[in-house]
């Protein structure tokens, strides 16, 4: 195992300077505390690693953090009988990048119950060009299928599509059968989505959200990572009994609707968190995103949606995902990939 190793780490700099990441080495005994020690490979960003990282959200509970909320890699060394050196696994969510030293640093230590084995049939670049946002975007399908969504009910729409959670969305509806309508602020990427595997693309844009109560019911299942008037949007254009995954605040906070979705025509909105998820869903969902996305029809979409960046690309990144100009997924290669 190295001496020391590279890392971006976040500081807060205090007034006036503000929350800022850079650069720098550290040793293993410098990182927070876990009983697995990962030789880490890969991780991705998230729009929650660029709200963090930059101090642009109120993210991260403590300082220096080493940031990346997403890591995998193989097992260099572990104090739990579940995991052995050279066992390939990944870690999303829980505390990682936000209180615990995270993905983004040649090494990462961890508790043992936040780490999942990479799933036969995906590699640790696979699982983080998937990284939170597929993973988010798998657990949305999960439950909205639990909620009685099915092919047959009805056509599916996906809001920001070109988005990491879109994105995968998009493919992994596509993939099981379902006729997706993707919606995007972005013209110029609608040949995108399409290769994802979208029937149809609305333009942001173009779209007449209306003011009624109810509007015309059109969608038998939604995954929304855009949240503020697009989610109210939804509410009112569900079909009966519809269901609505939501999982993104990048339109907003706030939810102006009414009831009368919900009491007139069933309509379900499920909230979907991939940080606290409980392990047995958590696994569910990388083995499902693990069959779907091997099992596609379309040639390497995984690769469709994903651009590779090392360390020093982060701040550039970030600042594409702030100003919602990101399109599919930034995986970050760390220095000790092979």
């Amino acid at each position: 195992m190295t001496s020391a190793f590279r890392a971006f780490r976040v500081f807060d700099n205090g007034q006036g300077g503000g929350v800022a990441g850079r650069i720098v080495s550290m040793s293993l005994n410098e990182l927070s505390d876990g009983a697995v020690v990962i030789h880490a490979a890969y991780s991705s960003v998230n729009y929650k690693d660029a709200l963090a990282c930059t101090g642009a959200g109120k993210i991260m509970r403590r300082f220096p953090l080493v940031g990346g909320i997403d890591v995998s890699g193989t097992v260099e060394s572990s104090a739990d009988g579940r995991f052995k050196p050279g066992d390939r696994v990944l870690v999303t969510g829980f505390d990682l990048g936000v209180a615990h030293d995270g993905g983004y640093a040649e090494y990462a230590r961890v508790p043992a119950d936040w780490v999942v084995r990479v799933p036969d049939g995906l590699t640790p670049a696979d699982v983080m060009a998937i990284g939170t946002a597929g993973f988010t975007a798998a657990l949305s399908v999960l439950q909205l299928e639990r909620h009685g969504l099915a092919p047959e009910a009805g056509p599916v729409i996906v809001t920001g599509a070109t988005g990491g959670v879109g994105s995968m969305a998009v493919q992994l509806l596509s993939t099981r059968g379902y006729r997706v309508t993707a919606l995007t602020g972005k013209d110029a990427e609608h040949e995108y989505v399409r290769s994802l595997g979208a029937a149809e693309v609305l333009a942001r844009g173009s779209v007449q959200m209306g003011t009624r109560p109810l509007e015309k019911a059109t969608w038998a299942g939604a995954v929304d990572a855009v949240g503020g008037d697009t989610l109210a949007w939804l509410t009112r254009t569900m079909m009966y009994g519809g269901a609505i995954a939501c999982s993104g605040l990048t339109g907003g906070t706030d939810l102006r609707t009414t009831v009368m979705p919900f009491i007139l025509r069933g309509v379900k909105l499920v909230g979907i968190d991939s940080v606290l998820c409980p392990m047995d869903v958590r696994l569910e969902a990388w083995r499902r995103l693990a069959r779907d996305v091997t099992s596609g029809a379309r040639p390497g979409p995984l690769a469709t949606m994903t651009r590779e960046i090392s360390l020093d690309e982060l701040p550039a990144a970030f600042q594409t995902l702030l100003s919602g100009g990101a399109r599919g997924r930034f995986l970050v290669k760390l220095p000790g990939s092979k």
